[in-house]
């Protein structure tokens, strides 16, 4: 079981015009504040939240499904940053601006419904590290049961974007 490092968040290394996103940008005063760590041995990163109630999807008491793409999308890019930050053999630390993914593509199995009030992990692992495109598989867990996995091909963002 990987652990994660809790030493700093990938989304806290974005750069300043990069942290408003609404599901993990750290700026965001409305936002969810999601927050992605590596493993202790960075090969994975770990991302958990509890969701609150007003998440709730079409079966009363499981959550939106819009939610848990929301999901797998921050923590797949910020887990993209990440593998190719990690690659490259670079630092992470306070001082890091991490280079920025955004998605290309995201692929979703739903798997079982996820509960309402329940913390959700989501673990993700490099499938693909390229010079700009990152491929990275996710799975979402709660209570122990694997509720959904995914697949995101995130590319790097040209500064100028």
């Amino acid at each position: 079981m990987e652990k994660e490092n809790k030493a700093l968040a990938i989304q806290d290394t974005y750069g300043e015009r990069f942290q408003y996103c609404w599901g993990c940008g750290p700026k965001n005063k409305e936002g969810l504040h999601l927050k992605s760590y590596p493993s202790v041995d960075g090969e994975t990163c770990i991302c958990k939240i509890t969701p609150d109630e007003h998440f709730t999807g079409g079966v009363p008491a499981n959550l939106f499904g819009g939610m848990i793409a929301m999901i797998f999308d921050c923590h797949g890019t910020a887990s993209a940053a990440w593998f190719n930050h990690h690659k490259r053999g670079l630092d992470f630390n306070e001082d890091t601006i991490i280079g920025r993914f955004i998605t290309a593509r995201l692929e979703i199995d739903f798997k079982k419904p996820l509960p309402m009030n329940k913390e959700i992990k989501v673990t993700s692992w490099p499938e693909e590290i390229g010079e700009r495109k990152v491929i990275v598989n996710m799975e979402m867990e709660a209570e122990g049961l694997v509720r959904a996995k995914a697949k995101i091909i995130a590319v790097g963002v040209k500064d100028n974007m």
